[in-house]
């Protein structure tokens, strides 16, 4: 099979031929018809994960058809359509058992933990625990869009947020994990404020769901202008970014007893940022963690997507061929669009 390679961390990545993966005994070969391009794969060629063994294949958010099981796989044949979170449960550890899969003892992530989606065959393991079947209606393309910052944004609002109608959910960053955010939120009846230093995503914000927006990088205060268009915070906000600044002022604009979803990861000089604890004292705020979603709660999410009610085709900004992701892997201003990028060939 082709397949994006890269056999040194910030080194070049090459398309090479290289050996067709093969399924274990509960696990599936995926052919690849789209894979999105997320800034987690940036993060991995860099080497910030100490899961990536090299050389390496980056992707993780994918869609296609299975092209092979294992012997003991029960669930699933060859040709049916799926798509597949990015974290990948064992199905027997504690997490698991619990039915929370996206944080197991175990987990496998295609494109870290093993290599990945830019390519066109991917293998993933537990098949039976993982593959998720895609409704006939929702292309491979749109599929691709939901398999990291998609499906992360919803549980990130949906569970991990716990949203309400008519509540204020302030989002920290519209690439493509915070426009999804502020879709969904959206959707479900929430008032919606984007923030991001860039006036196209703004705009496209607005397009998919915002009530209001604001620019941080011409703003005296974001803080304060979420204060002041809320009436006194946000009752949830959300860091899509990842940064010390937007973390800290996701936390920093919510109302009494508010709660600050972090998804966004943090790196370099930031990775572990200072916090303003005074303040998560003082009011009661919730700080949470939100890490995918497991294969088995994408019914609702597609549910949503089937009837209209969301519309992540709407956040797909481009499709590439393998050979430019690659390219521009180490450089990802090189694609720079306002929502997402998805690889859809691998000619």
């Amino acid at each position: 099979m082709r397949a994006a390679v890269y056999e040194e961390f910030q080194g070049p990545v090459q398309i090479c031929a290289v050996d067709d993966p093969l399924p274990d005994s509960t696990g599936a070969v995926i052919k690849v018809e789209a894979t999105g391009v997320c800034r987690s794969d940036w993060h991995g060629w860099m080497g910030h994960d100490k899961d990536i063994i090299l050389p390496h294949v980056p992707g993780h958010e994918l869609a296609g058809v299975v092209a092979a099981v294992g012997g003991e796989v029960r669930d699933w044949r060859e040709g049916d359509r799926v798509t597949v979170p990015f974290v990948c449960g064992c199905g027997k550890c504690a997490e698991c058992q619990s039915g929370n899969h996206q944080v197991c003892d175990h987990q496998t992530q295609p494109g870290f933990t093993h290599w990945g989606s830019y390519a066109e065959l991917v293998r993933i393991d537990h098949a039976d625990v993982n593959l998720v079947s895609l409704p006939a209606d929702i292309g491979f393309v749109t599929a691709a869009s939901l398999g990291c910052r998609f499906a992360t944004s919803f549980r990130a609002v949906a569970a991990q947020g716990n949203v309400q109608p008519d509540t204020w959910v302030a989002v920290h960053g519209c690439g493509g994990v915070g426009l999804s955010a502020c879709m969904i939120a959206n959707a479900f009846d929430a008032k919606v404020i984007a923030i991001d230093v860039d006036e196209d995503a703004l705009e496209l914000a607005r397009t998919v769901g915002a009530n209001e927006t604001i620019n941080a990088a011409t703003s005296a205060s974001v803080v304060e202008e979420i204060r002041t268009l809320t009436g006194g915070g946000a009752h949830l906000s959300i860091d899509a970014l990842g940064s010390r600044k937007t973390c800290i002022d996701s936390i920093s604009a919510l109302r009494k007893r508010g709660r600050h979803v972090q998804i966004g990861l943090l790196a370099g000089d930031d990775y572990r940022p200072a916090l303003p604890m005074e303040l998560v004292i003082a009011n009661e705020l919730e700080i949470i963690g939100s890490h995918g979603m497991q294969a088995f709660e994408y019914g609702r999410m597609l549910e949503m997507i089937s009837s209209g009610a969301l519309q992540p085709d709407l956040l797909v900004g481009q499709t590439v061929p393998l050979a430019r992701a690659a390219e521009s892997l180490g450089s990802p201003a090189n694609l720079q669009t306002a929502g997402v990028t998805v690889i859809d060939s691998f000619c």
